[in-house]
């Protein structure tokens, strides 16, 4: 009988993946308005984080991330500075995740099956929002990065 060849992942391959950490600013009575930044909610995980997912083969990281906001969060963004890479264990395989700051242009969130809420906090709200503690970092980066009035 003849072998196929084996085309699954090993445990040693490295999960690539890409993200963002989308942010906006809020209109208020003063200049400028305050910054919100934009978590989702995973029910597969049950968990609250940055929007993210797996890289498409031979696919751009920056291009996965924006793709991965538009499919999660239903909003297009414009990308900034390049953030720094997550790296972690997921489902007993490396995983790395690229993130990038993006200011959120336009659109509408609508629920789905990977994400099915969406919320729009201050920094201090989402920092304590976040479930994985590795992604809190991500908040004081941007800040740094953005450097908010």
């Amino acid at each position: 009988m003849p072998r196929t060849k084996e085309t699954k992942e090993t445990k040693d391959t490295v999960v690539r993946a890409a993200g963002c950490v989308l942010w906006r600013r809020a209109p208020s009575g003063g200049s400028g308005g305050s910054l919100k930044l934009c978590l989702v909610h995973r029910p597969k995980y049950d968990d609250w984080s940055w929007p993210k997912g797996k890289l498409e083969p031979g696919e751009d990281p920056l291009a996965g991330a924006l793709r991965e906001v538009a499919e999660e969060t239903g909003y297009t963004a414009v990308p900034g500075v390049e953030l720094s890479t997550v790296a972690y264990m997921a489902g007993g395989r490396p995983k790395r995740v690229r993130y990038w700051a993006a200011e959120a242009t336009a659109g509408r969130f609508t629920p789905n099956k990977e994400v099915d809420r969406l919320r729009w906090l201050s920094p201090a709200a989402a920092r304590d929002r976040l479930t994985q503690f590795r992604d809190r970092e991500l908040v004081d980066e941007l800040l740094t990065v953005l450097r908010p009035t």
